[in-house]
């Protein structure tokens, strides 16, 4: 009888904040990323600038854990979820540790999307949900040997899960993704009247401790 192995899995980390130091108030994480948006005028000239919808903080605050206690609090529970998420991954960090680069609010408003990228220079990259309204986009995965796929058939559409060429989940409020940086992903158009906010982030190897 054949024998089939899955080879070079591509993992995929789903859980909620509040499994690692406690719950946080969403409503008042959502409060403070509508007030950092209204008040970040260089963050605002960015988006404008670069045709990007919505708002982001990427190109402009790099201190929002500083700013804002309530940011300190989910730093601290991501770093203990990408703690977890870099034991699953058997990563040997060689006495140094996974530490955060960067941290930056996204407000995608009606028909914004983000397109397809991923995160250079990271080790894990991730999201937390804040809003999810109903229709809003999910995140949408794409099969990192697609570049690969020379003349290969297209998978049917039924193909089973970790078969498809791109994967698309949509976690609740107050859940958090973490994958590896070189993920490609993208967030299709928002078709909600309403926005849909999040906080994303990466990771990288800080090895001064090995």
């Amino acid at each position: 009888m054949a024998k089939l192995t899955s080879l070079f899995v591509t993992r995929l980390y789903h859980a909620a904040l509040s499994e690692h130091h406690g719950p946080v108030d969403m409503t008042e994480l959502e409060a403070s990323c509508y007030s950092i948006a209204e008040d970040d005028e260089a963050g605002q000239a960015w988006c404008e600038e670069n045709g990007y919808p919505g708002y982001t903080s990427y190109a402009s605050l790099s201190d929002l854990p500083w700013r804002f206690p309530i940011f300190a609090d989910i730093v601290k529970s991501l770093d203990a979820h990408v703690a977890a998420f870099a034991e699953d991954l058997q990563f040997d960090l060689d006495g140094g540790a996974l530490e955060l680069e960067d941290i930056w609010i996204n407000i995608l408003p009606e028909v914004g999307a983000h397109g397809s990228h991923l995160h250079p220079h990271s080790v894990i990259s991730g999201t937390l949900y804040v809003a999810m309204p109903e229709g809003t986009s999910a995140l949408k995965l794409e099969d990192p040997r697609s570049a690969r796929m020379m003349a290969a058939p297209v998978r049917r559409k039924d193909a089973r899960e970790g078969m498809t060429l791109f994967h698309s989940v949509r976690p609740d409020i107050g859940d958090v993704l973490l994958w590896e940086s070189w993920l490609r992903h993208e967030v299709p158009m928002n078709f909600s009247e309403d926005d849909r906010i999040s906080i994303s982030f990466n990771y990288n190897w800080d090895q001064a401790g090995a």
